[in-house]
């Protein structure tokens, strides 16, 4: 990634640690997927460009969802039109030059067939979206965490990171950090990680208590919302506030 050309992702990265949430980069995730899905049933889905990656990706099964749940239900149909003619031209072909009963396939050999049918399975234009601008945040924290003193505070006064972003923060950290740098970032990174996932365990104890008759009288504190704070922690699953 060349920083230099790259500050435009410095606002959305900004925007995502300043947002009051359990972890930034879901927040991130989450308008990603709010605008990959705005901009597939946008103006989008009639450019011949577009319409190939969708015909060719198709799309996982959360976001059909999302997408059927749009009003544009043309621009659905269109984006569908055009990926059955490819993908029921492209199986017809496979069809024909790999049927398991020609004897050409041993018996756990994987025919092209079933591999084109596992790759369009697991496959999706919006995921692959989503991830291209992700990594590049991701990348952004660094450069921002070398390059500005303000993104530092909002970095160490954020409220941590779920699993999975802690994780992904930590393995990019090892590629565009070194020496000290990396040592004080994973640190800090950590000392985040573990302050907040024990607050919020402290917040989801209080939350059973509070179905236990003796503490029928007590105060709630933080624990209201408990459980939708702990999944994203856990599952990385912001909900909308």
């Amino acid at each position: 990634m060349e920083f230099g050309k790259e500050k435009i992702y410095t606002i959305p990265v900004n925007d995502a640690f300043q947002e009051d949430s359990e972890c930034p980069f879901c927040a991130m995730e989450r308008k990603l997927e709010e605008d990959a899905i705005a901009f597939t049933l946008g103006p989008s889905y009639m450019e011949d460009d577009v319409r190939a990656m969708t015909d060719e990706a198709g799309f996982c099964k959360p976001h059909m969802r999302m997408l059927l749940a749009q009003e544009n239900k043309l621009g659905l149909a269109l984006m569908l039109s055009t990926h059955l003619k490819k993908t029921n031209k492209d199986i017809k072909a496979l069809q024909k030059h790999s049927p398991k009963a020609s004897g050409l396939f041993k018996k756990n050999e994987e025919s092209p067939l079933e591999a084109y049918l596992d790759k369009v399975g697991n496959s999706c234009f919006i995921c692959r979206r989503i991830e291209g601008f992700l990594e590049k945040f991701f990348d952004t924290v660094f450069y921002m965490w070398k390059s500005d003193p303000v993104f530092r505070d909002n970095f160490k006064n954020c409220k941590g990171f779920c699993m999975e972003h802690y994780s992904r923060l930590l393995k990019t950290a090892d590629k565009r950090l070194r020496g000290k740098e990396l040592e004080e970032f994973c640190q800090l990174a950590g000392e985040l990680y573990i302050r907040n996932m024990e607050r919020v365990e402290e917040d989801v104890n209080w939350f059973i208590n509070k179905f236990d008759y003796r503490y029928k009288d007590e105060p709630w504190k933080n624990a209201k919302d408990a459980i939708p704070r702990a999944v994203t922690k856990v599952n990385s699953i912001l909900d909308k506030q």
